[in-house]
């Protein structure tokens, strides 16, 4: 009889290993262990003075070694301001953002009831507009061209600084409508501020849906497509921008133009995606549709294990192998969340009936009512009652993540998950991220940037497991976003591009035409700030960055970057982005990419470099350095 205690740190370092047995102290001393590599729960022993056998041993989890040890942080007044921030939200926040819902919902109705006929002329008015005010511009004097939009509006958390200096506005703020929903090419025609809850509510009922709905209901078709989007359905047609058709871009002459993948401008419409507006202003889209059920069949799956195990339950929940990407056990919709180093959901839906989810013994769950459990906590459920299926409406299921903003709703309302309020003001729900912005001042937008983490990181698929003890690492950040997305292989090299040589690899989740990624998304405070210790918010960011130049990975722009201009531009590929920007005439017009997402307030020697298009080309530094 032989009893084993395996003891290991969270790093999965090795503490101690204590041995009591039978067998005289000699034998223990001279036993061999081997820990296996893929499995840390296994230990073979090797030669045992004359026997040779593996014994496979529970893991009893400790921490013995001691853990990484930050000095305590004293506490300052920003730390009380945001302890009791709720009360702000609840008072001021909440019932402005309800407000400003409502109106917004309101002239989408109005918007409804215009014919395309008219919407479309109005369109074309609107960007005579455009085009007459970018030919008011004197280039000597005026800055760099940006649209009037206040800096908080935005929904992503980069600060925009590029506001704070010399610029020329013009205005955008007309192209909020739908013009076009052409069910025979299967294809949306929107302007730039078109939310996603707008376009659901469009088409949802039409049983059409956009081939990637990004979660959140404030998220544009600007945005998305400028920026960066996912959602669950991303590993079958990548990110929001690969289901663009064709871009209506004004560049900087005023010139308007039709940009597609096989006319004459193919390079501009492969350069836009990630562009930030830099290359010219976006005046419509059009975006591809697919055909949509009435509800969403949704598992709910839970794992357990290390994270590697995590991960690895993560990519066989959707994942087949290389080139069977029309293998029929590929799910509509894919997302895990990572609760702890030790457990998570994975989440697979498929499109179904209305027939389908009344049947008998099928359950049906409204997710989108006001009083109903957040969702992220929801599919935490199923870490105690264990694997169950139920029909989501799919509109609810599209916006599941609004009402709680994932979890960072449990930060901004500590108490805003419970029945009570829920039921009370849950109705109110969310805030809007443009109005918290807007009300947190400079010192409370500096604390956030410190102790707070709102980072994706878009890794290769097999590399997740490497990511996610990354983040557990260095971060302590949970609950964790997993998203996968196709990164398709492309006619030219664009601002992010898949590993070469990729497709000779032929890992899981791979085709010959793509590379399968993952989002992981890392969005809350880490630990070490709930226990009081320092943690440096700055230096965590740019070793994350660094993490991700290393490993071919790439951060959304949307997020506070402290990338320089050299590792932007090793991160990022350039070549193609200043090639557009030289031929279409955006040098000395337009921001460059880095310039706007560059964080602090520009000099004013900035803007005139920048004006004058003396900047260098900055992967050409790159390419020489290497």
């Amino acid at each position: 009889m032989m009893e084993v205690t395996y003891l290991i740190n969270r790093h999965n370092r090795v503490s101690h290993v204590k041995i009591r047995s039978c067998f005289t102290c000699c034998l223990a001393v001279k036993s061999f262990l081997h820990i296996s590599p893929r499995d840390p729960t296994l230990i073979h022993f090797g030669s045992l003075l004359h026997f040779r056998f593996l014994l496979r041993f529970r893991i009893i989890m400790a921490d013995l070694e001691a853990p990484l040890v930050r000095p305590k942080r004293k506490k300052v007044w920003v730390d009380y301001f945001v302890q009791f921030r709720w009360i702000l939200v609840i008072f001021v926040v909440l019932p402005i953002s309800f407000t400003l819902y409502f109106l917004t919902y309101l002239g989408d109705v109005r918007s409804n009831w215009k014919s395309y006929e008219k919407r479309q002329k109005e369109h074309e008015e609107n960007v005579a507009k455009v085009v007459k005010r970018l030919k008011e511009r004197n280039p000597s004097k005026d800055g760099l061209v940006c649209t009037a939009r206040k800096p908080w509006i935005a929904v992503g958390m980069r600060n925009v600084d590029y506001k704070r200096a010399r610029h020329f506005e013009v205005d955008l703020s007309a192209f909020r409508n739908i013009l076009e929903i052409d069910q025979e090419r299967m294809i949306a025609k929107c302007e730039p501020l078109v939310n996603m809850g707008q376009i659901t509510r469009a088409t949802v009922p039409m049983n059409l849906a956009l081939a990637v709905v990004a979660e959140l209901d404030d998220l544009t078709v600007g945005g998305l497509i400028n920026g960066y989007g996912i959602e669950g359905s991303s590993h079958l047609y990548g990110l929001f921008s690969d289901t663009v058709v064709a871009y209506e871009i004004c560049l900087a002459d005023g010139k308007v133009v039709r940009a597609t993948k096989d006319n004459e401008y193919s390079d501009l419409f492969y350069a836009i995606p990630w562009s930030q507006g830099t290359l010219g202003f976006l005046m419509s889209a059009e975006i591809k549709l697919i055909p949509i059920k009435e509800y969403m069949k949704l598992t709910y799956k839970p794992v357990r294990g290390n994270v590697r195990d995590l991960a690895q339950a993560y990519i066989d929940s959707f994942a087949p192998g290389f080139g069977d990407e029309d293998n029929e056990m590929v799910p509509d919709f894919v997302e895990t969340m990572i609760y702890n180093p030790h457990e998570g959901v994975c989440m697979t839906g498929v499109y179904a009936s209305k027939e389908e989810a009344k049947m008998k013994g099928n359950k049906i769950n409204s997710v989108g009512w006001w009083f109903k459990p957040w969702f992220y906590q929801h599919a935490q459920s199923a870490l105690k009652k264990g694997e169950f299926v139920e029909y989501i409406p799919t509109r609810e299921y599209y916006h599941r993540h609004t009402r709680c903003l994932y979890w960072e709703g449990k930060l901004i309302l500590p108490f805003g998950d419970q029945w009570w309020f829920r039921y009370s003001l849950g109705w109110l729900m969310p805030p809007k991220v443009s109005l918290l912005k807007a009300t947190q001042g400079e010192a409370i937008r500096n604390y956030y940037h410190e102790m707070h983490v709102i980072q994706d990181m878009l890794v290769p698929l097999y590399k997740v497991p490497d990511a996610l003890e990354y983040v557990d690492r260095e971060m302590e950040v949970y609950p964790l976003w997993l998203c996968p997305h196709r990164l398709y292989k492309l006619p030219c090299k664009t601002m992010i591009y898949p590993e070469p040589g990729f497709e000779q690899e032929r890992r899981q989740g791979d085709t010959p035409y793509a590379q399968m990624y993952t989002d992981i998304g890392v969005y809350y405070t880490p630990a070490s700030v709930f226990r009081g210790e320092v943690f440096d918010g700055v230096e965590a960011v740019r070793r994350l960055e660094s993490w991700l130049i290393e490993n071919h990975g790439f951060q959304p722009q949307y997020a506070v970057s402290e990338l320089d201009e050299k590792k932007f531009w090793r991160m990022f590929d350039a070549e193609l982005y200043e090639q557009c920007r030289n031929k279409y005439g955006a040098v000395g017009t337009f921001m460059s990419v880095y310039y706007k997402c560059k964080k602090g307030k520009k000099t004013e020697k900035e803007v005139q470099e920048a004006e004058k298009a003396q900047l260098e080309t900055p992967y050409a530094e790159v390419e020489q350095a290497e």
